[in-house]
């Protein structure tokens, strides 16, 4: 790739060790890999390309969107689906999802990082659980690799049907052995540990009313066999999902994740709006993450999570957009401004957090999280995953006096430039690796053949 030098930047936002934010900054890059951080006058006055902000954007590390479900980009706003809580907001949307196809994971995956991307996010993890016809977590990363995301892919399962008192129907669960056996597979074939990966795999059984304790057990032992895979699934998010953890395994939910192996500093747990206290310890004393997905908690009236206290008791928190069906928005830095809200809401305090500590969440917090140390803060030996804002926007009016907070505070902008592993993604607000235009085409004929397919 060569040498990049930006420079002239009007605040550069590091989020590195001392949290420095550089007037004038500039960044020199080789490669893939960030070689020099600071004033523009300390760093080289040339590069194979040069990029000169002249003092009008704001530059900061790529965001890191932890929880998300990009197939559902094709069902938002369904109308049966608009007025439901959590469980029966699922059973209606579950014989829609029992259409998917390969065509229709791959696009969907593409329209959810463009999305993603615009909105200043560099690194994702998706939760792909459902498995209908002829769809494979392959035709997703296939489509994200193309798109230019660095990414975290969820290799999710169901396989406890209504029949066996779970929540999907019987029709889109799949045999166990069939589930570690393919997600050994996907391992096997993509799964990178590298400094500087842009794909790493994460064994994800969806949710503790929709697969059994034996499959978490399993999927926790293999994940640990190789070096680098995690863990994820969703966990205490609503009351329904309290009182069947409690009539099923006669367990909360955090003692039912630690009796199953699921604590851990290589797990992370999706929304946790239930999660008691005596969990909130454990997930500390053990390095626990939590995916924090205010809109889709808010959207479907589960509840808000106690943010505030998990990061006080030392849990790693971030920010996950969740969805795309049940928030029904793509937007990483809305979703930090939306946390950074409510938190102030639920603990009824305008000092409950700042909007420093929201971005963090959504840089280093994410990074530490997916468990990345190349990732979530400008520093030399990081990856070149920057975002760019343009503060000559209505957007940022009246608040160049502090800009980094107007990121949290005022309406969340679309990143006018983005660069992921030192590659130009975004160029004055345009998405460069993808047909914009024939994509959202594409995707809304598929969603047209799902909503018919009913």
């Amino acid at each position: 790739m060569g040498t990049l030098l930006v420079k002239h930047i009007h605040t550069l936002v590091t989020m590195d060790d001392q949290r420095q934010e550089i007037n004038d900054g500039a960044l020199y890059i080789q490669d893939n890999v960030i070689q020099q951080v600071g004033p523009t006058e300390a760093l080289p006055v040339t590069a194979d390309e040069v990029v000169d902000f002249q003092g009008r954007y704001i530059v900061l590390p790529g965001l890191i969107n932890t929880h998300h479900h990009f197939y559902q980009t094709l069902t938002r706003a369904v109308p049966a689906a608009q007025n439901c809580d959590l469980f029966t907001w699922l059973q209606t949307l579950y014989p829609i999802w029992a259409n998917l196809t390969s065509d229709a994971i791959y696009a969907s995956a593409q329209m959810a990082a463009a999305e993603l991307m615009r909105s200043g996010c560099t690194t994702a993890s998706d939760h792909l659980y459902i498995f209908p016809n002829d769809c494979t977590l392959d035709d997703e990363i296939r489509g994200i690799q193309e798109i230019g995301l660095r990414f975290h892919a969820s290799r999710g399962s169901m396989s406890v049907g209504e029949s066996q008192g779970g929540l999907p129907p019987d029709s889109l669960v799949e045999p166990e052995a069939a589930i570690l056996k393919d997600s050994q597979r996907l391992i096997e074939t993509y799964h990178d540990n590298s400094r500087h990966s842009m794909l790493r795999l994460v064994l994800a059984p969806c949710s503790p009313f929709s697969v059994s304790p034996d499959l978490m057990r399993e999927s926790a032992a293999l994940a640990r066999t190789y070096p680098g895979v995690r863990l994820h699934t969703h966990l205490a998010e609503n009351q329904s999902d309290v009182d069947y953890s409690l009539e099923k395994f006669g367990l909360r939910p955090g003692d039912y994740a630690e009796s199953v192996g699921w604590l851990g500093d290589d797990v992370w747990h999706a929304h946790c709006v239930q999660l008691d206290d005596a969990a909130i310890q454990k997930f500390a004393q053990t390095h626990t993450g939590v995916a924090h997905c205010p809109c889709s908690n808010m959207r479907l009236a589960s509840g808000i999570a106690p943010i505030r206290k998990l990061m006080t008791a030392g849990v790693p928190v971030s920010i996950g957009v969740d969805g795309a069906a049940s928030n029904d928005a793509t937007h990483l830095l809305q979703e930090a401004r939306t946390a950074f809200l409510l938190a102030r809401v639920r603990e009824q305090s305008a000092a409950a957090i700042t909007a420093r500590e929201t971005l963090e969440l959504a840089t280093r917090g994410g990074a530490a999280v997916l468990g990345r140390d190349d990732i979530g803060y400008l520093a030399p030996g990081m990856s070149a995953d920057f975002i760019a804002f343009n503060l000559d926007t209505p957007a940022f009016v009246g608040s160049h006096h502090d800009v980094v907070a107007a990121l949290i505070f005022c309406q969340p902008p679309s990143v006018d430039y983005s660069f992921i592993n030192g590659r130009k993604v975004i160029d004055r607000g345009r998405l460069v690796t993808v047909q914009m235009e024939k994509l959202i085409e594409t995707c809304n004929h598929l969603a047209g053949e799902l909503r018919q397919s009913i």
